[in-house]
């Protein structure tokens, strides 16, 4: 038998998400063709419509028992997950439903979903992410949790979690190549046209400007460094340009910023860098230079510390360029199953 992934539609839910195990297991068969998953979308309510964050609904066909039958269990991210968001609670209809689930299923989140999981206990000790934008508040919420923004995804045997929105992509196409190889989970890839894997976390996408200090005595020093990132610059430098002693002014930078010079200097050029790779064609040792790393491989070994890829990677990601727009033939984006290079104009999306 297929094994089956019970896929659970919260009102609030993203199409986009709901979307994504269908897509993904949907496509994967094995030599002979025969279909490796069997996928259910069902609710906490009796079958009927869901309202979703677009402007339609969805009609699910499936209730909550559905759940009883699962090998896996997705639950996608919504926008109306009320007490569960702001309490850590389940609704009673949650409780409900997710007492229909039998011991071993696995559990799958994707995005904020993750609040369902933690709200039900699953992740109560363990390690687990969500959007980096709600890591915070998911950690305060539920403060037993191991949260890691910086991940893409989290596969904790039993219980797995991913990261905004696409990362659910990279989950399921995970949880395709744990469950029957890389080739496998490889050609599925080709046929959606994505990567059968993304280097680095989501530590790359998290923009994290380095915040203004609320007190001012160090302010001019700032400025002063912020001007000169591309030069070697002491921290005796900096001191100078508010008449303070080197250990005054490290005290006072570190109760405004809430991190020593050292550390904000460093954050300051990884962001320079940042801004370098995705607006400009300069090489990788010259942006080394400008951002004052002075190196390559010193610059590689920073970004690769903060965001988690090296600077090529990093460019790759966030700057697509015109040529490789242009020569990306529908060939090289067939899903390289047999059929038309093409493809059709939805199912080759």
């Amino acid at each position: 038998m297929p094994h089956r992934v019970v896929v659970l539609a919260l009102d609030g839910l993203l199409p986009f998400e709901l979307g994504i195990p269908h897509r993904i297991f949907g496509r994967t068969k094995d030599a002979s063709g025969r279909c490796l998953y069997e996928i259910v979308t069902c609710s906490v309510r009796p079958p009927g419509p869901v309202r979703t964050d677009a402007d339609f609904s969805i009609d699910v066909e499936h209730g909550p028992e559905a759940l009883a039958t699962a090998d896996t269990v997705v639950v996608p991210a919504s926008y109306e997950l009320g007490r569960v968001y702001e309490e850590g609670l389940l609704t009673e209809d949650l409780k409900a439903a997710f007492a229909l689930v039998r011991p071993g299923t696995r559990m799958v989140s994707i995005c904020t979903g993750g609040y369902v999981l933690a709200a039900a206990g699953y992740l109560d000790g363990r390690p687990a992410t969500t959007h980096w934008s709600a890591a915070e508040h998911f950690q305060r919420l539920f403060p037993s949790v191991k949260v890691d923004a910086d991940v893409l995804f989290i596969d904790d045997g039993d219980v797995l979690t991913s990261a905004g929105v696409a990362a659910g992509l990279d989950l399921c196409l995970h949880i395709v190549r744990r469950d029957h190889g890389s080739r496998t989970a490889n050609e599925v890839a080709r046929s959606t046209v994505v990567p059968p894997h993304r280097d680095g976390g989501q530590a790359q996408y998290i923009h994290r400007p380095v915040p203004e200090p609320r007190l001012s005595t160090t302010a001019t020093a700032r400025a002063w460094a912020l001007r000169r990132l591309h030069e070697p610059i002491q921290l005796r430098d900096m001191a100078e340009q508010e008449s303070m002693s080197v250990r005054t002014f490290t005290r006072r930078f570190r109760e405004e910023a809430g991190i020593s010079p050292g550390q904000w200097l460093t954050q300051q050029r990884v962001e320079r860098a940042r801004q370098l790779l995705e607006s400009s064609d300069l090489s990788v040792d010259r942006i080394a230079r400008d951002s004052g790393f002075g190196t390559a491989t010193s610059l590689r070994q920073h970004l690769q510390a903060a965001l988690g890829v090296p600077p090529t990677v990093y460019r790759r990601t966030f700057r697509a360029t015109a040529e490789s727009s242009a020569t990306a033939s529908p060939a090289a984006e067939s899903p390289g199953t047999g059929g038309s290079a093409t493809g059709h104009p939805l199912t080759g999306v």
